[in-house]
């Protein structure tokens, strides 16, 4: 029931994994009234179990790699992933440092990479969008029908379906 009003008003969990805070600052700008990214119906919170788009800025240090995973894994099905910056999409000008790992991919799958440092409002909102495609299209994927094939068997006066479902367009393996 909920998931058509999904797209319309998907939350984002902005986490800072230890960048110089440019690329924050533009997402702040981005979701402030002139460049207002809201009016895609998004809105900024701090609790992973009620997003939909994980933001991520900052290189991933040793201290905020476990931190990352364990909100990517709080984070609700379907989800999308935002990596913001060049930090966080290769490790930026911090690569190689001793605390510092490679981009945020290593650690948990990237939906959306927007590079540059800092980036520009205009393509965090941009990325956002392409996010929102993304995540209606796994939507979709997740709500795929299924079909029953076969009849319902009967066992000593019980009826049972739980062997007849199929996805829409597998074949009858049992024929």
């Amino acid at each position: 029931m909920y998931e058509k009003y999904r797209k319309k008003s998907p939350w984002i969990l902005h986490y800072n994994a230890g960048s110089c805070n440019g690329c924050d600052i533009e997402i702040l700008a981005a979701l402030a009234p002139k460049y207002d990214l809201e009016r895609f119906g998004v809105i900024n919170t701090g609790n992973p179990k009620q997003s939909d788009i994980f933001l991520i800025t900052g290189p991933v240090t040793l201290r905020s790699r476990e931190r990352i995973v364990e909100l990517y894994t709080q984070i609700p099905e379907p989800k999308v992933v935002v990596a913001v910056g060049s930090c966080s999409c290769t490790g930026g000008v911090f690569r190689d440092m001793y605390n510092v790992e490679d981009g945020v991919d290593r650690y948990i799958p990237v939906d959306v990479y927007i590079p540059g440092c800092a980036v520009s409002p205009e393509l965090i909102i941009d990325g956002v969008v392409k996010g929102l495609d993304i995540l209606e299209q796994k939507t979709k994927e997740m709500e795929k029908p299924f079909k029953l094939f076969q009849e319902a068997t009967t066992k000593d006066g019980i009826t049972s379906r739980r062997e007849t479902p199929l996805r829409v367009g597998e074949d009858n393996e049992k024929n």
